[in-house]
C-alpha cells in the first residue's frame, strides 16, 4: 500500500510539473505606446531643416514686405505730382512692381508649400524615429509598440507604457541638444 501510495503521489507529481512547466517557460508579453505627433512636433520642429525653413519664410515675408512698401511710396507720390510726363512714368513704374511682386509672391508661396510638404513626410526623419522607437523597444524589453494615433483601436492605455518621452529625449541627445 505504501508503494501504491508513492507511485500516486509521484503521478500527482508528475502531472502538476508537466502541467506547470507550459506555464513558467511562456513569456510574458510587453506593449508599449508612442504618440508619434508628440514625437514629431516636439523634436522635428526645433531641428536645423524647420528653422532653416522658418529662416527662409522670414527672408520671403521681408522681401514681400520691402516690395510692398516701395510700391506705396510710389503711389504716394504719384498723388504728390503734378507732371503729367511724370505721372505716366510713376504709373507705369507702379504696375510693373506690382506684377513682379504678385509674380514673385506666388513663386515663393509654391516653393514653401513644396519645401514645407517635404518636411512633413521626411522619410530620414521617421526613419531615424523608428529606429530610435525599436532600439527603445528592444533594451526596454517590449515585444510590441503601438501607435497611439487616434483611431488605431487602442481605447485605453496606461501612461507607464508611452514611450513617446524616452523616444524625445533620445531624439534630442542623439542631436546634440
Amino acid at each position: 500500500m505504501k508503494r501504491f501510495h508513492l507511485v500516486l503521489t509521484l503521478i500527482y507529481c508528475l502531472m502538476i510539473f508537466f502541467l506547470i512547466l507550459p506555464l513558467s517557460a511562456q513569456q510574458l508579453t510587453r506593449f508599449a505606446v508612442v504618440d508619434l505627433t508628440r514625437i514629431y512636433t516636439t523634436f522635428y520642429r526645433d531641428s536645423k531643416v524647420v528653422r532653416d525653413f522658418e529662416e527662409r519664410s522670414a527672408r520671403v515675408q521681408a522681401e514681400v514686405n520691402r516690395m510692398t512698401a516701395e510700391i506705396q511710396a510710389l503711389q504716394r507720390l504719384k498723388f504728390e505730382t503734378i507732371d503729367q510726363e511724370q505721372l505716366l512714368r510713376l504709373e507705369s513704374e507702379i504696375y510693373k512692381k506690382t506684377e513682379f511682386l504678385k509674380e514673385y509672391y506666388r513663386v515663393k508661396t509654391t516653393e514653401l508649400a513644396e519645401q514645407k510638404k517635404d518636411l512633413t513626410q521626411s522619410s530620414e526623419f521617421l526613419q531615424q524615429m523608428l529606429d530610435e522607437i525599436k532600439f527603445i523597444a528592444e533594451s526596454e524589453g517590449y515585444s510590441m509598440v503601438l501607435s497611439l494615433k487616434e483611431g488605431s483601436g487602442i481605447i485605453w492605455s496606461s501612461p507607464t507604457v508611452d514611450i513617446s518621452d524616452l523616444v524625445i529625449q533620445s531624439l534630442m541627445t542623439k542631436a546634440g541638444r
